[in-house]
């Protein structure tokens, strides 16, 4: 018969190797953040260029199935609870795209986009405007630094 030890051992294994040890621990953080979250403070107001943003992280996380993470984001963020279209964020941030990108998160296109590049050049980033309570060492430096 088998010990405890060599009980708990095999549980162990067998939840890691299903995925199921590592969802259970995320949503564990997930209950304790939610719990521990201070809804009497709150929260800055959410900028356009955030909200764009999150959403971008959102989508990826919720294609990579990390749900748990998705929601701790959407949580502390402010983010609505439902998602942006994506139509809508694709045209917000000037993105085409074609009959293959829509089956990926936008962000990867994005990435791709800038990795792929034939330009060779760097991209010029323009500060963004910031929500109230931002630090201006949270800043994109502009083309003086």
């Amino acid at each position: 018969m088998a010990t405890i030890t060599e009980l708990k051992c095999a549980v162990r294994e067998t939840l890691e190797s299903r995925g199921v040890l590592g969802q259970l621990k995320a949503r564990i953080r997930a209950e304790v953040f939610s719990a521990l979250d201070d809804q009497r403070e709150p929260r800055p107001p959410l900028s356009h260029e955030n909200l764009l943003i999150n959403e971008l992280i959102r989508e990826y996380l919720e294609f990579n199935k990390y749900r748990y993470t998705a929601s701790v984001l959407t949580a502390e963020s402010g983010q609505p609870e439902v998602p942006l279209d994506r139509q809508f964020l694709a045209n917000e941030l000037k993105v085409t795209e074609d009959a293959g990108s829509k089956s990926v998160p936008l962000l990867y296109g994005l990435v791709s986009h800038f990795v792929n590049s034939d330009e060779g050049g760097k991209a010029f980033v323009r500060g963004a405007s910031l929500p109230a309570g931002a630090t201006a060492s949270s800043t994109v430096p502009g083309p003086e630094a």
